[in-house]
């Protein structure tokens, strides 16, 4: 049996893993509907299995990689811009101190503190720096310190883009490695990229806390539209470069 310890840090590691639900479920999204998007702007220009693979493996890790680093620097910006607030909050402490102690106590007159009790809330605030500042920061300019990390947020955007993104390609890889032609490649993958996004679809239910069958039915329906039109476009294109 594993010690209460152990079990805690389980949890706090599940509980850290399910902070980046968010990225994983979005990574997969974008994955699995732009990666089966080429697969029917392929399949409606009618070309062969090498070519939707060389398409479809492109896609895949140009956009993961784009997506990834597009979160990296607004995970990274966000930190930067809080760590930028901080240090002016450290200066000002250090430098006009009463300016910010009565700023202090504005913000604690404001919630309804007055007499002996608001003097030692300002006093006690004040006498902790790193209290102080926090405060400052969380109070006069509403921030709140970014808890993700950059490269977690990335990690966990392009293993999910590609992770999912490649399950269209799927029985595409098996008819390229097996050398077995597969009637209806096409319709297969269009019922793997559909289990795909009902799962997407069911865990975005988490992320956006809105009903289940109206998530997963957002997500296929996205899916539908993007495939449809890249479909209809390759057949398009085909005819007319003909």
């Amino acid at each position: 049996m594993k010690s209460e310890a152990q079990l805690h840090h389980q949890n706090t590691k599940i509980a850290r893993y399910s902070d980046y639900l968010g990225e994983f479920v979005y990574g997969g999204i974008d994955g699995s509907i732009t990666t089966f998007a080429v697969v029917a702007g392929s399949a409606g220009a009618d070309l062969s299995v090498q070519v939707v693979l060389i398409l479809g493996f492109a896609n895949l890790f140009a956009d993961g990689f784009s997506m990834s680093v597009g979160n990296f620097l607004s995970v990274k910006s966000e930190i930067d811009n809080y760590n930028k607030h901080k240090r002016t909050e450290y200066w000002e402490i250090d430098n006009i101190p009463e300016a910010e102690k009565e700023e202090i106590r504005e913000i604690y007159v404001k919630k309804g503190f007055k007499g002996e009790m608001l003097e030692k809330i300002v006093d006690t605030i004040t006498s902790d720096r790193e209290l102080w500042v926090n405060e400052m920061m969380k109070e006069e300019l509403e921030m709140q310190e970014p808890q993700k990390s950059p490269y977690h947020t990335a990690g966990a955007t392009f293993f999910s883009f590609v992770l999912v993104g490649l399950i269209p390609l799927l029985v595409y890889i098996y008819e390229y490695i097996s050398d077995i032609a597969v009637e209806n490649n096409f319709f297969i993958s269009s019922i793997l990229t559909g289990i795909a996004f009902l799962i997407i679809g069911y865990l975005r239910s988490y992320v956006t806390h809105t009903n289940r069958f109206k998530s997963i039915f957002q997500t296929l329906l996205l899916g539908a539209v993007a495939a449809s039109l890249a479909y209809y476009v390759g057949a398009f294109l085909k005819q007319l470069l003909a």
